[in-house]
């Protein structure tokens, strides 16, 4: 793991509190994304300098459209948001169902 994805784990492992369990590079078919909570099906990747090489981001929107027809939320976090841990849980928050 990278660091903005350590930062990001360390912010992500307090939604346990919550009763959300978050877990690493989880293998949905083909691919595996850096964070998952299988229960609501949301994936969260954490997008670092990688992601604006050339082609990467064809393949990223590919990636992510096969992984949402397949019943998949995502949520996207560029790496150096990772410092803002309140940024990562409102936006992960977000994304989950409503009670």
């Amino acid at each position: 793991m990278n660091s903005g994805e350590d930062r990001a784990w360390q912010a992500l492992r307090s939604l346990r509190d919550e009763g959300v369990h978050v877990v690493r590079q989880h293998d949905i078919g083909r691919y595996t994304v850096d964070f998952a909570i299988r229960r609501a099906r949301i994936a969260i990747e954490i997008d670092g300098a990688v992601h604006d090489f050339p082609g990467r981001p064809e393949y990223d929107a590919e990636r992510q459209a096969h992984l949402e027809n397949k019943g998949w939320k995502f949520v996207r976090i560029r790496s150096e948001a990772t410092h803002d841990t309140k940024a990562i849980i409102d936006a992960v928050r977000a994304a989950l169902p409503l009670p």
